[in-house]
């Protein structure tokens, strides 16, 4: 981003970051704060707080530092591997672990951890070989890797028929009434907070099914089938029925339960293999914490 510059306007009044925030709608609460904690943002040529009471006729500019350059690099950083032959890998990844270097996660990410097993494919760009599909980076469970670009195009191809099978649980918050139920409803960035994903009228189609395996008193725990797979699908999607995601530190309420982010499981992975045509399917248990959790329930939420 090249500088940007404005002047307060008659109208115009309150904290420095949160009118910056106004005018910056692109950029995230968050970048903005650090540009601001790091003197890069200045009113009338001084650094000033973020708490600074912003005045009419003030001359704002914001003059962000460039990016670090991001050098992708193997490491040695084990891997849970359900499934790998010389064309493709199926990981359990664990809560915690970004799938690919992007800014503020340079490395450690599951692609500087797969460089170093084994070859992958090219078609995903630099920081992304081999990376068919994404999940969260608090979200667990099981992903599909291309070693080679046949590979690549054949398991792409079936994301985009939705051909494959993904299966997700998740734990929300309150009781669904219904067995199961269906969301299509299209997902696209929020007006309100560029960090966030929402229903939006002239968002991408995004469809989710779930069914109910069990109720407790202010939880449900469901299982998700995706027909698409949009940033966020499942948090956003069930938030927006009234249902978001325990956990959840983007759409969830503040007062959930504990742990280290959102409570969904990536716990079956269906496609084609790509060379051989045959069916294959794989499932992942519950991670201990998830488990931990809901044995914890069992005592303390369970409807009487």
């Amino acid at each position: 981003m090249t500088e940007k510059t404005f002047t307060i306007q008659s109208g115009e009044k309150g904290r420095l970051d949160k009118v910056v925030a106004h005018h910056l709608q692109e950029y995230s609460r968050s970048q903005l704060q650090k540009w601001i904690d790091h003197g890069l943002v200045r009113v009338n040529g001084q650094e000033v707080a973020d708490k600074y009471r912003v005045r009419v006729g003030d001359f704002v500019t914001v003059q962000p530092a460039k990016p670090h350059k991001i050098s992708l690099e193997a490491e040695n950083i084990p891997l849970d591997i359900v499934y790998e032959d010389d064309d493709l890998l199926v990981v359990n990844k664990p809560q915690g672990m970004v799938v690919h270097p992007a800014p503020g996660h340079p490395d450690h990410t599951l692609v500087n951890a797969l460089l170093y097993h084994c070859p992958l494919s090219t078609i995903n760009g630099e920081f992304r070989p081999g990376i068919v599909h994404r999940i969260d980076k608090d979200t667990s469970g099981l992903l599909m890797v291309a070693k080679n670009d046949q590979a690549h195009r054949s398991l792409a191809s079936q994301l985009k028929a939705k051909t494959t099978q993904r299966e997700y649980l998740a734990l929300v918050h309150g009781n669904i009434k219904t067995d199961q139920g269906t969301i299509d409803a299209p997902l696209g960035r929020s007006k309100r907070d560029r960090k966030k994903q929402a229903v939006v009228a002239d968002g991408r189609h995004a469809v989710t099914h779930f069914r109910v395996l069990r109720r407790y008193r202010h939880y449900t725990l469901i299982a998700c089938r995706l027909e698409t797979g949009r940033t966020h699908q499942i948090r956003v999607h069930m938030a927006s029925i009234g249902h978001p995601l325990a956990g959840d530190p983007l759409y969830g309420p503040r007062k959930t339960l504990p742990g280290n982010g959102q409570y969904l499981h990536a716990r079956l992975l269906g496609f084609r293999h790509p060379r051989t045509g045959k069916e294959m399917v794989f499932t992942a248990p519950l991670p201990a914490w998830f488990q931990k959790m809901l044995d914890q329930l069992d005592v303390t939420d369970a409807i009487d």
